[in-house]
């Protein structure tokens, strides 16, 4: 079965992140470590240097006295998942300005449209200048927290019990934010990076033959399993005969096979041999799947369906930020 402890070394503690909740998993992840702050962080930090440059908000310097305050309410256009709230604290510390938050929403909350997520209040020159940030923050992992409840949703139809998961196909530093969203879509975390789980994928064993396979799959194993306190131990294969080898191998030696663009008759082929050969593993479907494949992957009787574009393949909602009244 799947270990239910993994190190994560950018926040020095050994934990599981599917079984936190969205506030733990949040602090979790953006929790600073002993190598400085969190990823979380530095990307906040990032995101204003981009936008200020290290001289300001030019255009708010010009436009609005210094005593001008400002209030306005974050709300959904239209119906969302909403994800990234938890965020705006920190964002607000990064960013400056002595602005104070009001959430109104919760992150995994399914919002209606016109519904106010939070309202932001403060001087208008620290208002305006956060502005775009907060909302590329809250949009983007909103985006992805909808797109992943839509394929939750469906895959259920196939299978109440299967695990949709994400992969690491997400933005440059943003990763473990778009993790984090996935979450918020009811989705579930597979590794975070290379660093706390072993997945040996078709690259790492190109060069060894079929006959070979078995004999090289159990040497990889046993040198994973001592490299310290993992999620998981995982292997890839893409047709049958590399399948027969991972089920062959000694109870224990690996928890899951990912089964990389398999067709649903060889999904089901798949598990029928799991089921005679080695019960306590998991099995994993992946490869270009869609909206519109979900279900049929989900009712193979798969444990687990990891789709790439949960991330790269969501768009931000309509969200605004609106005065609600000027002083």
């Amino acid at each position: 079965m799947v270990r239910k402890r993994v190190y994560d070394p950018l926040v020095a503690t050994v934990i599981d992140p599917n079984e936190l909740d969205l506030a733990g998993l949040y602090k979790h992840l953006s929790a600073p470590s002993d190598r400085g702050p969190s990823l979380v962080r530095r990307l906040l930090e990032l995101a204003r240097d981009e936008d200020l440059g290290g001289v300001g908000d030019i255009t708010a310097e010009a436009s609005l006295t210094p005593d001008s305050a400002l209030s306005c309410i974050l709300s959904a256009r239209e119906p969302v998942r909403v994800a990234g709230l938890r965020g705006v604290p920190e964002l607000i510390e990064v960013f400056g300005g002595g602005l104070v938050w009001q959430p109104l929403a919760e992150d995994g909350d399914q919002i209606e449209a016109g519904a106010a997520l939070g309202r932001i209040s403060g001087p208008a020159r620290s208002v305006v200048s956060i502005e775009r940030t907060l909302l590329n923050l809250v949009g983007r992992l909103s985006g992805v927290a909808m797109r992943t409840a839509s394929f939750v949703e469906e895959a259920r139809r196939g299978s109440g019990s299967v695990r949709v998961l994400d992969t690491r196909k997400t933005t440059p530093g943003m990763r473990v934010l778009e993790k984090y969203a996935v979450r918020c879509g009811g989705g579930h975390s597979h590794r975070l990076g290379l660093h706390d789980a072993v997945l040996v994928k078709d690259n790492h064993i190109a060069h060894v033959p079929d006959d070979q396979l078995e004999a090289e799959l159990e040497r990889l194993a046993s040198r994973a399993r001592n490299v310290g306190d993992l999620q998981f131990v995982e292997f890839e294969v893409d047709r049958m005969a590399q399948l027969r080898a991972a089920v062959s191998l000694p109870e224990g030696m690996i928890d899951i096979v990912l089964l990389d663009n398999f067709s649903n008759n060889e999904l089901c082929e798949a598990v029928t041999l799991r089921d005679a050969e080695s019960p306590g593993l998991l099995l994993e479907a992946s490869g270009g799947v869609r909206l519109d494949t979900i279900r049929s992957i989900a009712a193979t009787g798969v444990d687990r369906i990891s789709v790439g574009s949960l991330t790269h393949g969501a768009t931000n909602p309509d969200i605004g930020l609106d005065a609600d009244a000027v002083a």
